[in-house]
């Protein structure tokens, strides 16, 4: 539309604060970096949490002193598992079978075992399966040395007298047991990678130790005591049947004996008698040794858990917050892009920190004769970047804390609390309790930090770190309620 002759065209006014708004989340973010950046006090805060982080980390190592146990340093796989007992053998070329009844079975605890085993070779830490009869958990089907999870069990199933069989075929073995040795029920199936055409086929009793665990607030002590176990098997067969084969015990292959095997076999016509020391599978009180490494987290969180805090009530406590929304009216987005630097450059400062400490570490973990955990692994890496991840997500929830209360003592007294009071507390309690408090708080992103699986464990690696990411996802929704219906 023209203006009329002699008049003036007049152009609509635009708010320029609606125009910077407008000018993306990019550059909102940059502001908040370059206000974190400019702030010496807030670089140094994490400077000095990579530094705390790897300091405790060194302390650790130079404290730390090997078991003495001889499980071979060089492996630290070697001090995970057990791979003990009492193991009486043949040959078993190919496909085929060993059959046996456990009529008797004295010792060890409900977990004692006494069964059938096919398995690599003798050496330690070889595939197995093993079919077994517990006192207490009736017959079971297990394999492998990292948990429970790959066996199967048939709870209420009579213990002895049981006849067990278990069947290769190919690197499938099968597991049956009967109550007659007529009639057959199928206990499950594994398959073991790698199980060579030359194995082995026999009968084997382990259990085990006896463990006692003692609970104060602050820490807590595990002592252990071997549990012996003995069983009898008879109509003990192998088919085929290699001629001339006679029945050994591991270590007699011309290799070295297992050590700690304290077992024995004697033989009287058809029966077998084996006594044994020991347990097959996953050691449940084996030290983490990368969780006790990245240990320094605790201390350095401290340093993130400041920086986030400040680098949002500093803002509340001299107005400048008002100038922030003033160039941002969308107060979602001034926090989100809050959190977005605090959470990365905590992330970042994790990852150094991380990486840092388990590298330093190394070294004088081997001076102490503990062997240091592999970087390369892959449950190590996990710990290594979850532990930056969890700084990062730390981060995140200490300003969404802030976001709500407003003022820098009482938020990082909270977030603090949070996240170590469970921990501590959980030392004290009963080990039930304590993993409902380790599973249920935000403690629980603390467990991305394991790689072996213990006994106390209360929540798996990925599992716990969701939990923190839930809380952090509430604080930010309730942080963002509060945002829109208070002054700043």
């Amino acid at each position: 539309m023209t203006a009329p002759s002699g008049s003036t065209a007049v152009t609509p006014y635009r708010s320029t604060v609606e125009q910077d708004a407008s000018d993306g989340f990019g550059r909102l973010l940059l502001s908040e970096w370059t206000k974190l950046r400019t702030v010496p006090r807030w670089m140094l805060a994490l400077l000095l949490a990579v530094a705390l982080t790897v300091l405790v980390a060194l302390l650790t190592a130079t404290s730390t002193q090997s078991s003495g146990s001889g499980e071979g340093t060089a492996d630290p796989d070697r001090v995970q598992i057990y791979d003990l007992g009492q193991y009486t053998y043949q040959p078993l070329a190919g496909d085929g079978a060993v059959v046996a009844r456990v009529t008797s079975q004295q010792g060890g605890g409900a977990w004692a075992k006494a069964g059938l085993m096919i398995r690599g070779s003798a050496e330690r830490a070889t595939p197995y399966a093993a079919l077994m009869v517990t006192p207490g958990h009736g017959v079971r089907l297990q394999t492998g040395y990292k948990g429970d999870g790959q066996g199967r069990a048939n709870p209420g199933v009579a213990t002895t007298p049981r006849w067990l069989r278990l069947t290769r075929s190919g690197t499938t073995v099968t597991g049956y047991e009967s109550a007659d040795g007529r009639d057959w029920r199928r206990v499950g199936s594994v398959t073991l990678d790698g199980l060579p055409r030359s194995a082995l086929a026999g009968v084997f009793v382990a259990a085990p130790d006896a463990a006692k665990v003692e609970r104060q607030f602050g820490g807590e002590s595990v002592s252990t005591e071997p549990a012996d176990t003995r069983a009898a098997f008879d109509n003990v067969s192998l088919s085929p049947a290699q001629p001339g084969a006679a029945w050994r015990d591991r270590g007699a292959l011309g290799g070295p004996a297992v050590q700690g095997d304290a077992g024995e076999t004697t033989r009287s016509g058809g029966t077998f008698t084996l006594t044994g020391t020991g347990d097959i599978g996953h050691n449940a009180f084996v030290d983490d040794t990368t969780r006790m490494t990245l240990t320094g987290v605790l201390v350095g969180q401290a340093a993130i858990i400041a920086l986030a805090v400040l680098f949002v009530t500093s803002e509340h406590r001299r107005g400048m917050l008002r100038t922030t929304f003033a160039a941002s009216p969308r107060r979602g987005r001034v926090l989100a892009a809050k959190a977005i630097v605090a959470g990365t450059a905590a992330l970042v400062a994790g990852l150094v920190a991380a990486f840092g400490s388990m590298g330093l570490a190394s070294p004088l973990l081997r001076s102490s004769g503990v062997s240091p955990p592999p970087l390369a692994d892959p449950a190590v890496l996990r710990a290594m970047v979850g532990t930056a991840a969890l700084l990062g997500v730390i981060a995140v929830f200490a300003v969404a804390v802030a976001s709500i209360v407003r003022r820098s003592a009482p938020a990082i007294t909270i977030v603090l609390l949070l996240l170590l009071l469970p921990q501590i507390v959980a030392t004290g309690l009963p080990l039930s309790a304590a993993r409902w408090l380790e599973r249920i708080t935000p403690a629980a992103g603390f467990a991305v930090q394991q790689t072996v699986h213990r006994f106390d464990r209360a929540i798996d690696p990925w599992a716990g770190f969701g939990v923190l990411c839930a809380y952090t996802a509430v604080a930010l929704a309730a942080a963002l309620w509060l945002n829109g219906r208070r002054d700043p």
